[in-house]
């Protein structure tokens, strides 16, 4: 009798990667002409945290969306960004707090355990430990079903699969 074969489904970001990402971003605004004089900055706001500041809305808007372009570009999802709804002025700057959001909380845990269990296929389970999901069954190919499922589903958290036994 085979024993059951699992994996994890984690949210985990490569800071590094968002390291470069930023670095590229930042040296991108220091050089274009359209942010020349608009004090355009982006930079790291602790462990998980990004910050941006503008002399304007605009600008700051604008910035994002160049962090944004670096983000993809270093193939992370814009899923770890947790934005603000619009920069928040600061004095004679707007300044973008933007968080990173990282592992799965208890609440989505159970949302994506319960899709698993009413839409996956029977005999798989999902079990939550701490900030990932242990999914086990007895056949591979209903594993990789369930990939499939949970990658089709928009669960507004970038998910990776790791761990295969």
């Amino acid at each position: 009798m085979a024993a059951e074969s699992s994996f994890d489904v984690v949210s985990k970001i490569d800071h590094q990667e968002v390291d470069n990402a930023v670095n590229q971003a930042a040296k991108e605004l220091s050089q274009r002409f359209d942010f020349r004089g608009t004090g355009s900055t982006v930079g790291r706001q602790g462990e998980n945290g990004l910050e941006i500041r503008s002399s304007s809305e605009e600008r700051a808007n604008a910035a994002l969306e160049v962090l944004k372009e670096k983000l993809i570009k270093r193939k992370l999802s814009l899923k770890i960004l947790d934005l603000p709804d619009e920069p928040k002025p600061s004095g004679k700057e707007y300044r973008l707090q933007i968080g990173l959001k990282e592992g799965i909380s208890t609440e989505d845990a159970k949302k994506i355990s319960k899709y698993i269990r009413d839409e996956g296929p029977k005999g798989v389970k999902a079990q939550v430990q701490g900030d990932e999901l242990r999914v086990s069954s007895k056949k591979k190919d209903d594993l990789q079903t369930v990939q499939n499922l949970v990658k089709e589903k928009d669960f507004d958290l970038a998910l990776q699969f790791v761990n295969y036994r």
